[in-house]
């Protein structure tokens, strides 16, 4: 048996400030939203003082007389990695299951992944709704009474998605990263959760784009002797416990 061929590896990977070049969510709310409110908003969450849903409602509630033409104008301005298709079909290639996972909001999510042809990818993410005078209603399906940090819980999504003989791989930039990545074997990481990985001791692997995480993960994959993370094996083992 080719021990290197039978290996099974996952890959989860954030949209805003990943796929995309820049976070869209935040950029939504400072142009259509109240833009010093919105930063107010920001720096709560940054500090630890609101968690996901709450910011998204706050910052939903900054919106008044949203205007749909205005916004998909807005959202023709951001562009995704320039590696990030030949990225998805190398992982289709080798038989990767992918899985994206946003704390953003379905309703230009959707819209950028349509326009970029990779809506056929597995998108979990919160949703955007609007009520009877068009104000911004953000819906969390995949919320967790028990994580008192997230709207969508990307840790959640990995422990049920992944086994025990997968190997695991998770690509961010954000703080919305830091929980999932905590729970995987390797670690993509770049701007605010590099920071948060280096502040934590968690091993990684700085990126730039996409061309470079496949160069890595295409090394992985040649290892004979692929040891899982063992720190994140016992966050997985916990979290499986409390279960």
């Amino acid at each position: 048996m080719n021990l290197i061929s039978e290996r099974k590896f996952k890959v989860y990977i954030d949209f805003d400030g990943t796929i995309t070049k820049k976070d869209i969510g935040e950029h939504m709310f400072l142009k259509f939203g109240n833009p010093d409110e919105c930063q107010k908003i920001i720096s709560k969450w940054l500090e630890g003082k609101l968690n996901s849903k709450e910011v998204w409602i706050q910052l939903c509630s900054t919106v008044k007389n949203f205007d749909e033409i205005e916004f998909n104008k807005f959202l023709d301005s951001f562009e995704i990695d320039e590696y990030f298709h030949d990225f998805i079909k190398f992982l289709n290639e080798n038989e990767f299951q992918t899985v994206v996972l946003s704390d953003g909001l379905d309703y230009y999510i959707d819209k950028v992944s349509k326009r970029e042809n990779f809506d056929n990818l597995d998108i979990k993410c919160n949703k955007l709704t609007f009520d009877d005078h068009n104000n911004l209603i953000p819906v969390f399906p995949y919320t967790d009474e028990e994580c008192q940090k997230c709207a969508n819980c990307k840790r959640n999504h990995i422990l049920n998605s992944s086994h025990d003989d997968d190997f695991t791989i998770y690509i961010g930039d954000g703080w919305s990263d830091t929980c999932a990545a905590e729970h995987c074997d390797f670690i993509f990481a770049k701007r605010s959760l590099l920071k948060y990985c280096e502040q934590n001791g968690l091993p990684y692997y700085p990126f730039k784009d996409f061309n470079d995480v496949q160069k890595i993960i295409s090394q992985l994959m040649k290892k004979k002797k692929l040891k899982k993370r063992h720190r994140a094996q016992l966050k997985r083992k916990e979290a499986y416990m409390r279960g």
